[in-house]
């Protein structure tokens, strides 16, 4: 309820001693609190209003229904009987006065809200299943990629060894020289000193000695701009993410290069075999 006020619905069972209860009339209740030393103790622990919840009757809803409230206009009061949503469970309630009509405004505006903060509740939960699920499918992903990788691998490795059974007793054609010669050019190039290895080698010392400044004048102190800060860090992100992914693919084109270079010695050894 509006003004920090809260409703309580209570009822009351009174048991006899030979087991027997019945449940006390809201009117015999609502008497009883009404009596002045009940209401008064009611007051001080912040009781501010009671009242009745009965249901009518029938006989009761049809008169309340065919005679309109004092001071309501009759053709409103019609009015107000057809634009009943329920009519069922609900009847048409008069406003008498400002002070009524703030707390119905109050009463709609707290109902407002709490639908409100209901549906956004309902929504955070459906967001945080979302991201739940996202991630779950994010590393089932990763995993997939993984898998997919080593039967890659393994994929060629059959092939590998399916071409020397089929290549068994045949000299070495032409373009396998030629391809065995460009692999050989490649490795030469990732394992010379100022390519990529090297290059690699180069950047691991300069890290390594960037710590080992870094521990030996941790007591300076240095202040950046919190911008220029930010974009360093990117910046160093997208190096460590460059290298890491170039590492990759060096160690992805070693292994390939070595299962090639494996499978074309026993090519040439089976052949070599065959031809003496």
């Amino acid at each position: 309820l509006p003004d920090d006020q809260t409703e309580v619905v209570i009822y009351v069972i009174e048991r006899s001693p030979n087991g027997t209860s019945r449940r006390v009339p809201a009117t015999t209740l609502y008497a009883h609190f009404e009596q002045t030393n009940i209401k008064t103790q009611l007051q001080q622990l912040g009781v501010t209003l009671s009242m009745t919840r009965t249901e009518l009757s029938p006989a009761q809803i049809k008169q309340l229904l065919q005679n309109p409230p004092a001071g309501v206009d009759p053709i409103i009061w019609e009015q107000a009987k057809v634009d009943n949503p329920d009519s069922e469970k609900l009847i048409p309630v008069p406003m008498v006065g400002f002070k009524e009509l703030l707390r119905r405004l109050k009463v709609q505006d707290q109902m407002t809200k709490k639908q409100h903060q209901t549906r956004l509740d309902i929504i955070s939960e459906d967001i945080s299943e979302l991201q739940k699920n996202q991630t779950t499918t994010m590393a089932k992903i990763a995993q997939y990629k993984r898998k997919l990788m080593d039967l890659s691998h393994r994929t060629l490795q059959v092939l590998i060894k399916q071409e020397i059974q089929r290549k068994s007793g045949y000299a070495i054609q032409a373009d396998e020289e030629q391809l065995r010669v460009q692999l050989d050019t490649i490795q030469c190039e990732l394992n010379a000193p100022t390519q990529f290895k090297g290059r690699l080698n180069e950047l691991m010392s300069q890290i390594r000695m960037q710590n080992h400044f870094g521990a030996v004048r941790s007591e300076e102190r240095y202040y950046i701009d919190a911008d220029l800060l930010r974009e360093i860090k990117q910046h160093l992100k997208q190096q460590q993410e460059g290298l890491s992914h170039l590492i990759s693919i060096i160690k992805d084109d070693l292994e390939d290069i070595k299962l090639v270079e494996h499978g074309l010695n026993e090519t040439i050894h089976i052949r070599g075999g065959v031809f003496s």
